[in-house]
């Protein structure tokens, strides 16, 4: 079996594993996504262990302090807030795969310290502004703003946090530096030894690319990642070497694309029926496309519109939504139900986005 069949059987029978183990909860569900109306704790406490490829979620902001959002006013300080948001990043870390990515929005006056406790279970790689410009035509709210009123910068942007997970072992933390150093260890192999087989010699270094992969500076390419293999089963490696989408965490940007941690995505004009903390569907998208590979699993644990999962749906991706507010639930559903209906190009089974989908109507064909 090729590759790429084999991530895609394997992330298929992950996301059946999931279906069939919290049956019992499920709000809705088709073949590509899996809605719950719960708790988001109690939902992920009965997720399997690495299980998700991307963690995409945007919990309330708590500094914002609106009406309309779940929790958003539930907590009486700061730190009771960092200690929920704390529960979450606990459940995340297991349920992650370990090349897996999260995004997680926040406000800017909750970015330093939600950063400061992730950064205990995760490595913590850009604090993105996501500026919210609006669309030619639309003024939005912000010219509105009482400016004169004002004692201190209008917050006009957000945060978004962006991470993998952490394993402690190396400099940097690195799931594959980890991975490699122990492989190589147990074919009693010396980095500089594992060099000289692969052809991998550094410019400074005899240990070469072996020991900056193992430190965590970097990683290997695909063809690189062949070689280690090859060699370390040439030496006796007993189990084989894992894939190497089941690796290295995906990174893939271009020029073509938002590749600064300053994203100007326009935020989602006003319509009836929509969801307070609603994210456009083409920067969702550019966080899946960045960081996935087709088939993974997407979730998100605070799914209010449904957005994320419509996003995923459309970029050929598995997605799991966790929503506490039934009403939401119900919109998510309609929208999910609408993707079903639209023309496909069908490939390995998902549906190929033909429509907009950005507001919870049936959708306009392009």
């Amino acid at each position: 079996m090729q590759n790429i069949d084999r991530i895609y059987m394997s992330r298929k029978i992950e996301f059946q594993n999931i279906r069939e183990r919290l049956g019992a909860h499920i709000y809705y569900a088709d073949e590509q996504a899996i809605i719950f109306n719960d708790d988001a704790l109690n939902i992920l406490k009965l997720i399997p262990e690495h299980s998700a490829s991307l963690i995409l979620t945007d919990p309330p902001y708590h500094s914002t302090k609106k009406g309309n959002i779940v929790n958003d006013k539930a907590f009486s300080s700061d730190d009771e807030f960092i200690g929920w948001m704390e529960c979450f990043a606990v459940e995340w870390k297991r349920i992650l795969r370990p090349n897996g990515s999260i995004f997680m929005y926040c406000s800017s006056a909750m970015e330093a310290k939600l950063e400061m406790m992730l950064s205990k279970y995760f490595n913590v790689l850009s604090h993105i502004v996501w500026t919210k410009p609006n669309e030619p035509g639309f003024d939005g709210w912000k010219g509105k703003m009482k400016k004169e009123a004002l004692r201190q910068w209008y917050p006009h942007s957000e945060r978004i946090i962006f991470c993998e997970p952490a394993l402690d072992g190396n400099l940097k933390r690195s799931y594959f530096g980890g991975l490699l150093k122990e492989k190589r260890t147990a074919c009693n192999l010396s980095g500089h030894q594992l060099t000289e087989m692969i052809g991998a010699y550094g410019k400074v270094n005899h240990g070469g690319a072996v020991s900056n992969w193992e430190s965590g500076r970097n990683i290997p390419s695909k063809e690189q990642y062949n070689k280690i293999c090859a060699s370390l089963e040439s030496c006796g490696l007993q189990e084989p070497m894992p894939d190497y989408e089941d690796v290295i965490r995906p990174f893939e940007v271009n020029a073509n694309v938002e590749f600064t941690d300053v994203w100007t995505f326009p935020s989602v004009r006003p319509y009836k029926g929509k969801h307070p903390a609603e994210k456009p569907l083409e920067m969702l998208e550019h966080c899946i496309r960045s960081t996935t590979f087709e088939n993974d699993i997407v979730l998100d644990c605070f799914a209010g519109s449904g957005s994320t999962l419509v996003s995923a749906l459309r970029t050929k991706r598995h997605t799991i939504g966790i929503e506490i507010d039934k009403k939401w639930c119900e919109s998510i559903k309609k929208r999910l139900q609408s993707f079903a209906l639209l023309p496909t190009e069908g490939v390995d089974g998902f549906k190929v986005m033909k429509g907009c989908l950005q507001s919870n109507e049936m959708p306009t064909l392009f």
